[in-house]
């Protein structure tokens, strides 16, 4: 076992690099997709919403119609709710939450791996910088050369601290940019949810 990790210590942190840049290219088309997919949640929200105002004073069957002719997250969590209004308000507010919870999971789907990366690149890249040191020095006693051969494998070293960080960076503000995305598109919908609850109620005194 000491054998082995004498080995991967002497191999320096080239691979390291390497690991680093293949997880930036992961994260590249995890903020594209990502980005692509909540803009257009965000595009499917704002034209509900504007819908589902205009409609406030209609009856609830016409506004589980106007809901239904959106697509997107927020819609399937209000018509969810609205199927079930019979129920009465409590009864939706239970199903806006339960929707709203199992639609977070598909919203937040691949956000981890933005928020690891961000978290764990700047160690991964020390990880590196620590082996191109410990293979400079081992470089220098076995030539016997002047320093100037720790200065130049110390220089290398340092390359994959700064590919971590290289990678880290974007990948924490993508990660609490898309995170923020995600929480005011489901608050957004929470409002809406507020709204047709007390559409519902309304409905159910005029009953009485």
């Amino acid at each position: 076992m000491l054998t082995v990790l004498r080995t991967l210590a002497l191999t320096g942190g080239d691979w390291v690099i390497y690991g680093l840049l293949l997880c930036s290219v992961i994260a590249v088309a995890i903020m594209i997709e990502k980005g692509m997919a909540l803009f257009k949640e965000e595009k499917s929200f704002r034209a509900l919403r504007a819908a589902v105002m205009a409609n406030l004073d209609s009856d609830l069957p016409t506004m589980e119609k106007t809901v239904q002719k959106h697509p997107g997250v927020a819609a399937r969590i209000l018509e969810t709710a609205l199927e079930r209004s019979h129920h009465g308000p409590d009864g939706v507010e239970d199903l806006l939450i339960a929707a709203s919870l199992a639609e977070r999971e598909g919203l937040e789907r691949r956000l981890l791996a933005l928020g690891t990366l961000g978290s764990n690149a700047p160690f991964v890249g020390l990880f590196g910088t620590v082996l191109g040191v410990i293979r400079a020095f081992h470089d220098l006693a076995q030539s016997n050369g002047g320093p100037e051969i720790v200065m130049q494998g110390l220089s290398e070293a340092l390359v994959a601290t700064a590919v971590g960080l290289f990678v880290a960076i974007p990948c924490v503000i993508s990660y609490n940019y898309l995170s923020k995305k995600v929480r005011d598109l489901l608050a957004g919908t929470e409002s809406l949810g507020r709204y047709l609850m007390a559409h519902v109620r309304e409905g159910k005194s005029r009953r009485a």
